[in-house]
């Protein structure tokens, strides 16, 4: 096993303050099944999927509910046993209402699971068919259906395998906690990835603000020969893929290509146990591991919350919120999503809810741009981000075009560094969009 003596990292970045204190020391908890759940059909990057269930159908936690439609989708599993109430669009935590299934809980939790597989003995085939039925997509935030990052296309030959243990943004310690109560999995997972892509490399790319964690992965990796633990700095957007690659083996991943064109392989912590989980186990993902956080909620916690469950639940089951609460995130505060009702439903890669007050807030006005360079400076994808905003206000597409406005993962950097408030991130995710539709277009035309 290789320790690195040196902490590596990337250009750019910004490193806000923490917070993590507020939940780092508390150990992970399981929720109770909530009175009912509500489970978006789209809870992954792809086409939704399609339902299996109706009106006062029966269910038990783990039971199949939705199948995936189409390649890049995932099925979806009942976290409770119950009753289909209804199926209709819902509130959803991205931001405009999905079409869902709403299940009301049953007092008995019966549980249905697939066979528990030998971890030592499975093929890499088995490997990927059980995370594929098993409904795991990314805990990273992008819910992407896992199986495909572990059946890349045949002229892409995949090196290595990097687990993100960096946690970056601020107030979140779901994957600390899940490091420090967990190892044996997250190695165990880690080691299942490497073997459905026949991979001799991995590593956990882990911040050096964790160093309890760092420990007791070392000592779990002793037993994992072709396993690294590779320390890196402590900086925002260090767990971003092209980052993490960037720190841990000094490649560069090129504007418009994805890991797999460097041969790598990103994966999370969230994820790593839950493929541990699916094959081991047998158990489908239907638990969702998160932190509640922020001074604007009266007991903060790192919870394992069933999937479905509305918000509101998760607010209660914390204490609820005080009276300096205003306004509550899911996910991080850099790339989360501001919510307006709270009977949206947590999801699968659901990492966080964050109850924020007014002083943990930029409730500053905008003004005019400094031109002061900043936003450029911190920009971990070296683009520019002050001209990509303003093209995107004046709604001149080919220029934002031609600055590689798609580029951008809207990680916030550029926001957080403006003296002038100017929400940059935000027009340049606008104008992301509007160049993408312009793109389809163009080609549709074609």
């Amino acid at each position: 096993m290789s320790i690195l003596n040196k902490i590596k990292s990337f250009q750019g970045g910004v490193h806000p303050y923490e917070h993590k204190m507020l939940t780092e020391d508390l150990p992970l908890e399981q929720m109770p099944n909530p009175k009912q759940i509500i489970l978006p059909l789209s809870q992954h990057i792809g086409k939704p999927a399609k339902s299996l269930v109706a009106k006062k159908s029966t269910v038990n936690a783990g039971s199949l509910v939705a199948e995936a439609e189409g390649f890049v989708s995932a099925p979806i599993h009942s976290s409770v046993s119950g009753t289909v109430k209804m199926i209709q669009a819902e509130p959803n935590v991205l931001g405009s209402p999905k079409e869902s299934i709403v299940i009301v809980s049953a007092e008995e939790n019966d549980m249905e699971k697939f066979p528990g597989l030998d971890s030592k003995t499975i093929s890499a085939e088995e490997i990927r068919e059980r995370v594929k039925i098993a409904g795991i997509v990314g805990q990273g935030g992008a819910a992407f259906p896992t199986f495909i990052k572990l059946t890349p296309p045949e002229d892409k030959k995949i090196e290595y395998v990097i687990l993100n243990g960096c946690e970056c943004e601020p107030y979140l310690t779901r994957d600390y906690r899940l490091m420090l109560e967990r190892p044996l999995e997250v190695l165990s997972g880690l080691d299942l990835i490497m073997r459905a892509l026949n991979v001799q490399k991995g590593a956990i790319g882990i911040e050096d603000n964790k160093p309890e964690a760092i420990k007791i992965l070392q000592a779990v990796a002793l037993d994992f020969p072709n396993i690294s633990i590779e320390v890196v700095k402590t900086k925002y957007p260090q767990g971003a893929e092209k980052m993490l690659i960037k720190a841990v083996l000094d490649k560069e991943v090129p504007p418009g290509k994805l890991p797999l064109d460097v041969g790598v392989v990103i994966q999370n912590i969230g994820t790593s146990i839950a493929i541990h989980e699916a094959v081991v186990d047998g158990k489908p993902l239907i638990n969702a591991p998160l932190t509640v956080s922020g001074k604007g909620i009266k007991e903060p916690k790192n919870l394992y919350v069933p999937v479905g469950t509305p918000l509101s639940d998760v607010l209660d089951y914390c204490g609820g919120v005080n009276d300096e609460a205003v306004k509550v995130v899911v996910g991080g505060p850099m790339m989360g999503v501001a919510q307006y009702d709270f009977s949206a439903p947590i999801m699968k890669a659901t990492s966080g809810i964050l109850i924020l007050t007014k002083n943990e807030i930029n409730d500053h006005a905008e003004t005019p741009c400094l031109k002061c360079g900043k936003c450029v400076d911190a920009c971990p994808l070296e683009l520019v981000p002050t001209k990509m905003a303003r093209y995107s206000q004046l709604e001149k597409l080919e220029e934002a075009e031609n600055l590689d406005i798609t580029v951008c993962m809207e990680c916030g950097t550029c926001a957080y560094t403006c003296p002038a408030n100017i929400p940059l991130v935000q027009w340049i995710r606008l104008g992301k969009q509007r160049v993408l539709k312009m793109q389809r277009e163009q080609k549709s035309a074609e």
